[in-house]
């Protein structure tokens, strides 16, 4: 711990702005993972209740299921249900479905872009720092002794290298979490998309089948 301190104090006024973003960006990632997370495991259970309703072909039963659930799959099909309650074209149940799908998405995409642009700052403040330590460290060795210039301004060069560290340090972690965080939200799109087809292709067999009696 000791030398963490030491690390951050040698870095100088930049160290903090730095940090804050990267703690910024952890609650950010926290959050998410949670959220996408508890997502994941609520649609499972919804689409593991709903399926077997829908097979019955009990779909004012299953809209009733699907509207007193705040999933985002239950949400979609609950859009699908509606529909298949006025009309009987696969086109206009997917179209209603899809408004559903689009009003899901921006949900599940909330605030992880953020996580790379949260990393770009991180990697600025970091350089601006050495920057401006720099040249704080060439106005300090501009009237010292010829002797010991050298020896000055290493060290000052040395220290300001410090802020472009712990830009990297925190860039680094929340690029990767937001490569994380996005392809479990890919995973989480692709599952609703797939719901969706199993749902629009288990109204159709039942539209067969009350067609074929």
């Amino acid at each position: 711990m000791e030398g963490i301190f030491l690390f951050f104090d040698k870095g100088g006024i930049f160290m903090w702005p730095i940090g804050f973003v990267l703690g910024l960006g952890i609650v950010i990632a926290i959050e998410r993972y949670i959220y996408l997370s508890t997502t994941k495991a609520s649609n499972k259970k919804m689409w593991n209740q709903l399926m077997p309703v829908l097979k019955d072909g009990s779909y004012q039963k299953a809209y009733a299921i699907a509207s007193k659930s705040k999933s985002a799959i239950s949400n979609i099909l609950a859009y699908g249900l509606a529909r298949v309650q006025t009309v009987h074209r696969r086109d206009d149940v997917e179209t209603a479905m899809e408004e559903g799908l689009m009003e899901a998405i921006p949900r599940l995409e909330k605030r992880t872009h953020y996580l790379a642009t949260l990393a770009n700052i991180s990697t600025l403040l970091g350089l601006l720092g050495t920057i401006m330590g720099l040249i704080k460290a060439f106005n300090a060795v501009s009237n010292a002794d010829p002797a010991l210039k050298a020896d000055m301004l290493s060290g000052s060069i040395s220290i300001a290298m410090y802020t472009t560290a712990f830009g990297l340090i925190a860039a680094i972690p929340l690029l990767l979490l937001h490569v994380l965080l996005q392809s479990k939200t890919t995973e989480l799109v692709d599952s609703l998309e797939m719901a969706s087809v199993k749902f629009l292709n288990v109204i159709t067999k039942e539209y067969a089948r009350k067609g074929g009696q």
